[in-house]
């Protein structure tokens, strides 16, 4: 395993300081800040930890103690502290056209042997169709819950004019309470 040496300037240790000693952040971004202000072997600190010790002290993996030193010597001070941004970009596959078809699907009779649509059986369904080339039932879910249902108000009722009743706990003193409360 190739060993990483961390090196901070002044202005790196002062900023790692403030960090574990003021204000509100993230705790892996103060367990990070310990992690190097610890291990560092610059002019400026005083005494050096050993990663075990360090590992030891917070109660953490020594792995992440290497991984965190690996990161600020190769991506910077950052990097090291923030972790890492996601570098994939994810295509969106269901355009309007898509989720048209699918509501427009999800409105109609199941298939014959189903008594009602499955996420799965609309994305089968959907591919088979020819409405998109594949999709996980995943998307499917996600479409069709960020969509905005209309209930209509004779499924609901007239919640302005419902009233319910409450009980004591030992289930006596039924009364009507009014729906404003």
């Amino acid at each position: 395993m190739k060993l990483y040496k961390v090196t901070l300037l002044a202005s790196e240790r002062e900023d790692l300081t403030a960090i574990t000693h003021k204000g509100s952040h993230q705790s892996q971004k103060v367990i990070n800040a310990l992690i190097l202000l610890n291990c560092d072997e610059g002019e400026f600190n005083e005494h050096r930890t050993k990663g075990e010790d360090v590992a030891n002290i917070l109660r953490i993996s020594m792995r992440k103690v290497d991984r965190v030193k690996k990161r600020f010597v190769e991506e910077g001070l950052e990097v090291a502290l923030g972790g890492r941004q996601g570098q994939r970009n994810y295509e969106r596959k269901a355009d309007g056209e898509f989720e048209a078809h699918l509501v427009a699907m999800s409105c109609g009779a199941p298939p014959k042997g189903f008594a009602r649509w499955s996420l799965r059986l609309r994305a089968d369904r959907a591919v088979e169709l020819e409405y998109i080339d594949r999709v996980s039932y995943e998307t499917v879910r996600r479409v069709l819950k960020k969509r905005n249902q209309t209930v209509a108000e004779s499924w609901l009722g007239n919640p302005s004019r419902s009233q319910c009743r409450v009980c004591c706990c030992n289930g006596t003193g039924s009364r009507r309470v009014p729906s404003a409360l």
